[in-house]
This record gives structure tokens, sequence and C-alpha cells, in this order.
């Protein structure tokens, strides 16, 4: 049996998903779908903290899912930005899990993650799988993935 490690970017997927469809991203669909590919050894959902009670269950149904949550601060800049990215610890987390699993599934549509997977690939022989929206996927980052799987449908909690 395939052994598989998922990471999720949340905040990309909360934002491409309400941007596109107007919902939310459905985790236990998702979740589902990847368990047929094999066996889920590990699993992480990268998102920001706010401290807020609905963020806080949400974390929590993730967590009952199988999901580690790694949480990062929310820092609201002088300039009315905000930061919390989680780029350098999605990619740390890949490259350390590829030694260890068959198949590195990715559910965000960042670019800067073409090079990562195509790393995987060449260093380990490791499998990828990218979860996006369409229309909001890097293209770069479809083409380093071995496969593509577009969010939409079933993947949509709505309503």
């Amino acid at each position: 049996m395939k052994k598989i490690a998922v990471f999720a970017d949340v905040q990309n997927l909360y934002y491409t998903v309400r941007q596109t469809y107007g919902c939310h991203f459905d985790y236990g669909t998702f979740w589902r779908g990847v368990c047929a590919e094999g066996d889920i050894v590990e699993a992480y959902a990268y998102a920001i903290d706010r401290g807020d009670p609905k963020q806080q269950q949400f974390q929590q149904i993730l967590r009952n899912l199988g999901f580690t949550v790694k949480l990062k601060p929310f820092i609201q800049r002088s300039d009315g930005s905000a930061k919390g990215d989680w780029d350098v610890g999605i990619t740390i987390d890949v490259l350390d899990a590829a030694p260890r699993v068959d198949l590195v599934v990715l559910a965000s549509g960042d670019g800067d993650f073409d090079l990562l997977l195509e790393r995987v690939r060449t260093a380990h022989g490791v499998e990828s799988l990218v979860y996006g929206v369409p229309g909001l996927t890097a293209q770069s980052l479809i083409r380093s993935a071995d496969r593509y799987a577009p969010i939409e449908g079933a993947l949509l909690l709505r309503g």
C-alpha cells in the first residue's frame, strides 16, 4: 500500500475556494479521497491563528480528521497588510517527509511549490498529487505535479 504524506495550505484553500465558488473546501471529502490512494502516514494543515473561537473549532475538526495543525500568529503590519505565509514551513516538511513516503499530496494552488515537487520527484522518486482550484492554481505547479485534482463538485461545502 502506498504511504502518503498530506500538506494542506489552509489559507490558500480558503481564499481560492471562496473567491471562485463562494463557499468552503470540504476537508472530510478530501481526506476520504486521499485515503483511497493508500495509507496516510503524515498529514499537516498550515493555518494562521487569529485566536477566534470559530477558527479554533475548525482547527479541531482538522485534528479529528487526522491532521496535525500547525499555526502561525496573525500579524497585522502598520500599513494594514497582513503577514502569515507558510511556504517555507511547508517546503521543509515536504522535504523531510519525502524519503519516508511514496506520494506527496499538496492542497494548494501556490506556484512557489513547483520546484519543490520537481525536487522530491528527482531526489526521492516520490509521486506528487496537487489539489487546487481551477483558474487559481499556478500552471507551473500543475505541470510540476504528477497528477492534478481540480477542487470542484464534491470537494465543496455548499450552504
